[in-house]
């Protein structure tokens, strides 16, 4: 008879509850099961906060004191994201570490990347209990959230992450966290232009919130160090004819630019190949650096890539919404930016003088 992942899940439960503290190579012996499903288990206990681990041995946590909800401890987050995988992966992790280590608990809610769909979801969180909500509402990339009145009118505290309103919006003073997109397109461009590069071919989609903002960053920055701008390559989805993409780039190398900034890494990655078939070599032909740094270090040759600080911003938006549940209205609105970095690796063929890094 198999057993279930919940019924391993118990069985170690009721074993720590009779031992108290004990190790997890022992745990595993005593249930007969290999060690390695052991620790798997064991770290999905700890990360709902019914275990505590240490130094390769497991307990029970210790009880948190009757005053603990008065202190901001035992706080339940409500957190809205438009997907799961790759980027909002590490944003949720972060978070989910920050409300850890305050004592809170995260609930996640996913909504498709449809506006229609945030309501509903919100007002499950609600329903659950929630005393704050960390949202990334569905909001066009440029656009304003007409259709969002209803975000304003919420009974608890919000606090946006990788969103951020218009100065003029009914929004506006809502808190946020976001990642600064135009500083992330910046280092990228400077580290180019440390390599000698007069020129940068953008390639970016342009349905993402992300996007938009990086294609703005684009346009600012090239002013900004002197680049000669090229036509943005458009990536029009997910999947989509990256050969046309390839071809695009490789006309403008025939033109005499030899660099390429992508949005995203999934895009980038399926290029390199692309290009290789098209005679060109990445970094010998074309220098190249991705924007995301989610897979960015897997491909080869390894790309130099912009990586937003996703895990931090998703722990410094948890940490916004914990202090403002404790300090009420008299805490003032925080809109938090927090900068990209430049990941060097292979892939621009250099290193240059004065790269952020």
């Amino acid at each position: 008879m198999t057993i279930t992942a919940e019924q391993r899940r118990a069985r170690i439960l009721d074993v720590v509850r009779e031992l108290g503290t004990v190790r997890v190579v022992d745990l595993a012996e005593r249930i007969g099961l290999a060690a390695v499903t052991v620790r798997r288990d064991v770290a999905g206990l700890a990360d709902a906060g019914l275990l505590h681990r240490s130094h390769g041995a497991v307990s029970l946590p210790a009880a948190r004191p009757a005053d603990a909800r008065a202190t901001g401890q035992e706080r339940v987050v409500g957190m809205l994201v438009p997907t799961v995988g790759s980027y909002f992966d590490e944003i949720i992790d972060g978070a989910r570490s920050a409300a850890a280590a305050a004592g809170a608990r995260l609930v996640l809610g996913i909504s498709a990347y449809e506006s229609s769909d945030d309501r509903a979801q919100v007002e499950q969180l609600l329903d659950s209990g929630v005393d704050g909500l960390l949202l990334t509402p569905n909001w066009k990339p440029g656009g304003r959230p007409e259709n969002s009145a209803w975000i304003g009118e919420l009974r608890v505290p919000v606090v946006l992450v990788e969103r951020r309103a218009a100065a003029d919006s009914r929004h506006a003073e809502l808190n946020s966290v976001g990642s600064d997109h135009h500083h992330g397109v910046l280092v990228a461009l400077r580290h180019l232009a440390s390599l000698g590069h007069g020129s940068v071919l953008l390639a970016a989609r342009d349905d993402t919130w992300t996007a938009y903002h990086v294609r703005a960053g684009y346009e600012e920055g090239t002013r900004l160090l002197g680049l000669e701008p090229q036509p943005v390559v458009d990536i029009h989805q997910p999947g989509g004819d990256m050969e046309v993409v390839a071809a695009r780039i490789a006309e403008a190398v025939a033109g005499g630019v030899r660099a390429a900034l992508v949005h995203n890494d999934q895009d980038a990655i399926q290029l390199v190949s692309l290009l290789r078939a098209r005679g060109l070599r990445v970094p010998d032909d074309v220098a190249l650096i991705s924007y995301d740094d989610v897979f960015a270090a897997l491909a080869a040759p390894p790309l130099t890539a912009v990586a937003p600080p996703k895990r931090a911003l998703g722990a410094a938006a948890m940490r916004l919404l914990l202090r403002w549940l404790d300090s009420g209205p008299e805490l003032p609105v925080h809109h938090v930016a927090l900068l990209p970095e430049l990941k060097i690796r292979t892939s621009c063929g250099g290193v240059g003088g004065d790269a952020d890094r």
